[in-house]
Parts: structure tokens; sequence; C-alpha cells
């Protein structure tokens, strides 16, 4: 769809709503479908190319709005189609992404729910997994409870911690394992804490972390847990882990061993995955773990639906009681772009990624911090005065010196480029994103002529002061 089509669609849209309104009266009060209407009129796998807008359209006034467009969204009596359209989604999604049929809706033992960020659907994760490691050790004290992340772990996994009253313990990652949590590590850590009478009850992995795209390596930590089952294992995969639309990327992000080891698994559609904010997918493989937790049901929100368990309630799969329609617009995207134009997007940003990361490793100027992931490039200004040098990596006034220089250079470029910089063990780089929709190629080129130009100018101001 191109910026005229978008802008029919646009104003097409409008007209349906101003249509709805003006006949709002001649609609039931309360939607006349039964449970399990849509998905006997939708496919239960995503299109693999895209269709058109019209089409998709017309099906929300067909399949849509007979089941209540407009809705709290706390139960299926709120709005048929919102709880119905949000599993068939979720299942889709979980195709897309090739994750087990454990993780499915349909299986009817686990299942996908939406949230609004990575950072609720850890929280979520942190409360649930509580529930069942008390339930499993009857008499553990809250101040003795620990959830794990690691060093390079988003700061969702030590807030999640502050806001539960638990302790967080932030594993040590290193570069020479490119930032990834290894099997060792947590054993090591698993020893420490019981010989304490620590009880570590949660660990949040990464998939694609914030600052350099690292993976966490599941299997060697999926091993270890098997010796722990009360553990639970959350995969945070906030960004990367829509790269699993991919299949040529899946062994790389170890989408095997979280299927094979995972409690829960996010990713967020509203950063790679070309819908708006917000839009978070959370996957559980034991649904009942999430309504033993936080199931309450006073009387007012009760139904026969919800009672006889004919239907999913999501508000007893997450925190808060009122939700969005959150699946509607994935649907759309899912639909419009099909499964071929999502991984062509993806392949786009991977491959302007590698094109700029080529620019990085030519030029005298610059050097990569860690390799390149997805559509991730994370680099930093090292002069050639310094980069000829013995030993420039380890020497402590030297890295004092670079950090300064790129903090410098990520200044004066701010008002020219979007980058953000980051610290790697006392590394400070910068990193570049190249994921969005409508970054070409010549994009990701300018940029690189921007850093260039600024680092050359900073290196000449270098020659009239001391040497570094």
């Amino acid at each position: 769809m191109d910026i005229e089509e978008f802008r029919k669609a646009g104003y097409k849209a409008i007209d349906d709503i101003c249509e709805y309104y003006s006949s709002i009266e001649e609609y039931p009060v309360v939607s006349q479908v039964e449970p399990g209407y849509l998905a006997k009129l939708v496919p239960d796998h995503p299109p693999l190319e895209g269709e058109k807008i019209e089409d998709i359209t017309k099906d929300v006034q067909k399949l849509i709005l007979p089941g209540a467009l407009s809705n709290p969204g706390f139960n299926w009596a709120c709005s048929p189609a919102s709880t119905e359209l949000e599993a068939i989604v979720m299942d889709w999604s979980a195709k897309l992404l090739g994750l087990d049929e454990r993780f499915h809706t349909a299986s009817g033992v686990g299942g996908g729910v939406f949230q609004t960020t990575a950072s609720d659907a850890s929280l979520l994760a942190a409360v649930v997994s509580r529930t069942r490691y008390t339930k499993l050790h009857p008499g553990v004290s809250m101040e003795s409870l620990v959830l794990y992340g690691t060093t390079q772990t988003h700061s969702l996994g030590a807030k999640a911690a502050l806001i539960l009253g638990v302790h967080f313990r932030a594993l040590e990652v290193t570069a020479a394992d490119n930032f990834s949590l290894r099997g060792d590590t947590l054993s090591k850590a698993l020893k420490e804490d019981r010989d304490k009478g620590l009880h570590p009850y949660l660990l949040i992995a990464t998939v694609g972390t914030t600052s350099s795209g690292a993976v966490d390596n599941i299997e060697e930590i999926g091993k270890i847990l098997e010796e722990h089952p009360s553990i639970w294992l959350h995969v945070d995969a906030a960004w990367a882990g829509i790269g699993f639309a991919l299949p040529e990327y899946r062994g790389t992000g170890q989408l095997d061993a979280i299927n094979k080891y995972a409690h829960s698994f996010c990713t967020n559609f509203h950063k790679w995955g070309l819908t708006s904010f917000d839009c978070s997918a959370f996957w559980v493989k034991d649904r009942t773990l999430l309504t033993d937790a936080l199931d309450v049901t006073p009387e007012f929100l009760r139904t026969h639906h919800g009672d006889t368990g004919m239907v999913i309630d999501y508000r007893n799969w997450h925190l808060s009681l009122g939700r969005k329609f959150r699946s509607l617009k994935l649907w759309f995207v899912l639909r419009g772009f099909g499964v071929t134009g999502f991984q062509k997007h993806l392949r786009k940003g991977i491959d302007n990624a590698k094109a700029f990361a080529e620019k990085i490793e030519q030029s005298p100027m610059f050097e990569l911090v860690t390799p390149t992931t997805l559509a991730l490039v994370v680099f930093r200004l090292v002069p050639p005065q310094v980069s000829s040098g013995k030993g420039y990596r380890e020497n402590t006034s030297t890295l004092e010196q670079l950090n300064k220089l790129n903090l410098k250079l990520h200044q004066r470029t701010t008002s020219q480029l979007f980058l953000t910089k980051t610290d790697l063990g006392g590394v400070i780089c910068l990193r570049m994103s190249t994921g969005s929709l409508r970054t070409e190629r010549r994009h990701v080129l300018a940029a690189f002529e921007i850093l260039e130009k600024e680092a050359n100018e900073i290196v000449e101001e270098l020659a009239t002061s001391p040497v570094i």
C-alpha cells in the first residue's frame, strides 16, 4: 500500500465509523454470537501473501462487528470479537515465529495474550512464577526469593524485582562470550544462593539484549534448570524475537532451545513487527498458571460462559482489568503484508545493517564492538593513531579517552541522526538500528557519511591536543 492508497483507506475508515454511529440504535445491545464463532470463519494461519485493504475492512464489517467492536475487554461477554480474535492472532503469530504448539491457544493447554510492553510481560512472569514457586515450596519467605537476570538484561528485570520486593541478582556476562549468559555462570550462582538460604525462582534470559543484541545460551541454561524444575525460565526477546519469522535466523536465536525449555516467551510487534505501540505478545506453555495466580472474579464480572469455562476471560491472563483490542491492528498487519511481505521487511532491515557494518569495518576510523545482530550494529570511534598501537583495548587510560571521544561523537551527531549510546563492560559505543519500514539503503549510507565526517573533524581537533 502506498501513501495515496493509505490516504483513501483512512478516509474510508472514517466513513465506516460515521456510518456505524449513525445507525448504532439498529444493533442489538448485546452481541448475539456464540463462543467459538470467529474460529469457524477465519483461517487458522496468517496468509502467505498480502491482501487488499478493502478485503480486510469488509471483514471487519462482516466478522468483527457482530462480535461487538467497542469494548473494555475484561471478559468475553464485553466483546466476543476482541477475545476470539486475540486467540486467533496470537496463534497466527506463534506459527509465524515457529513457537512450539504448547504455546498455542488452540492446544487448550498453553496460549498467548497481548501485553502493553515487554516490561509488563516480565512483571507478569515474575508474579506468576512467584505464585507457582511458593505453592511448590510452602513456608518460603518472600524475603528469600531471588529473580535472576544478567548484567546485560534490560532494566525490566530489576524493576520487576523492585515492584515485588524480591532480590534481583545480575549474573555476570563478558565480552569473551559476546555478553551471553553461560550455563556455568548460572550453575555457580545457584549454588552460592542456595548455600545462603536464598531461593532463586525466576530467570529472565534474553534473545537480543538492548545494548548489543546478545543471545543468552538458552540450551546451556535450560539443561541446568532441568535440575531445578521449580525455577521458571522466561525468555525476553522484545525486539529480536520478531526475527524468528525468518527460518534462517531460528538457529542463531536458539528457537529450538526456547521451545524445549522456556516456560514463557515475549516479543514486541510494536518494535520490529510493523505494528503501532502497544503490541507486546506473551506466551506460556501452561495457561492454568496464569489463572491460578491472577483469577479474581467478583460477582459483577461473572458470566455463564466464563463460569463454565467455555471462553477465555483475558483479564485473568494479565495484571490489569480493562484491555485494548490490540489483536485487531496486528490482524490488519499480518493480512496486509502476509508472511512473505513481513519477511521481506525483516530481510531488508538486516541487509541495511550489513551494509552499514561493512562501511564500519572498511573505515580506519571505526570498529565493531560486537558481532552485528539482525538489524543492530554496535560500533565505536577508534582513531587510526590509537588502533595502530598495541594493546589499546586493555589500556585503561586509552579506554577513558576513547569513551570521551565516542560521547563527543554521539553529541555532535544527535541533530542529524538518532543513534543511541550504550556501555558494554565499560566501553562506550554507539548503536545503529536499521529496522524501520521506511529506512532505505541510501539513508544508512548517508548516516555513515555523517559519522565519518564528524569523526574526521574530531580527529583533526585531537591532533592539536595531547596524544592518547
